[in-house]
């Protein structure tokens, strides 16, 4: 059962997936509520004020990456996006839009609620704005005096190191492509130098992780970007 209750907003066409996870959503205790378009999906999206959605990408009255700028233009309300779209292009395009986490039809019912649960947390852990630091495992990074310790001892990371971390282990259990790594450590006219990403990351993980070719903390979608696991 999940720690959290929550309202979740389920925009999928297609009957038979929207009853199917609206049932695994209540039987942890969420409230659904279903749309079956883009256009009625942002009217219930502001009326009803879900803490989590579910959201299709192929639509019948437009497409759910349209959907998600349109969200992101006010909300900033976690959305997992369900497809059948499995290529890299259409994870990248609904991630960068501002998706949170991905999941490719078709799927389970546990794998489904595992990230649903990783989402609601992240989203609960936002109302804590301000907090000083971020622990994980013996590592502890200071927010304000922008200092990373293990167990006491100051680990020395270069600044574009620092803020790759940050970026990352400030948005918990979220995927962050490369395209929005490049742009918030160093800037918009990166946008496409992805290497620069894997070289510095490399580095990073030498540095927090015990084994960095099987890093814990800091793991990679293939061919996407990066999600940092807190609680691993």
């Amino acid at each position: 059962m999940s720690e959290i209750r929550a309202r979740v907003l389920i925009v999928e066409d297609e009957v038979d997936i929207r009853r199917f996870v609206r049932m695994a959503l209540e039987s942890e205790g969420h409230e659904g509520f279903e749309a079956d378009g883009v256009k009625r999906g942002l009217i219930e999206a502001g009326t009803r004020r879900p803490e989590l959605i579910v959201l299709d990408l192929g639509l019948p009255d437009g497409d759910g990456v349209d959907f998600i700028r349109d969200l992101r233009g006010w909300s900033t309300v976690p959305v997992i996006v369900l497809s059948a779209r499995s290529s890299e292009l259409d994870k990248i395009a609904a991630l960068d839009a501002g998706a949170d986490d991905y999941l490719v039809k078709p799927f389970g019912a546990g794998e489904l609620m595992a990230r649903v649960r990783a989402q609601l947390r992240r989203y609960s852990q936002q109302a804590a704005t301000g907090e000083p630091s971020i622990r994980f495992g013996d590592i502890c990074i200071d927010l304000v005096r922008h200092v990373v310790e293990r167990d006491g001892q100051v680990l020395h990371l270069t600044p574009i190191e620092y803020r790759l971390l940050t970026c990352l282990a400030t948005q918990p259990d979220r995927v962050v492509t490369h395209r929005q790594l490049l742009k918030v450590v160093w800037g918009p006219g990166h946008a496409e130098d992805s290497h620069y990403v894997r070289v510095h990351m490399a580095n990073l993980r030498k540095k927090i992780e015990a084994d960095a070719s099987m890093p814990k903390y800091i793991v990679t979608e293939s061919g996407i970007g990066y999600r940092f696991v807190q609680g691993a």
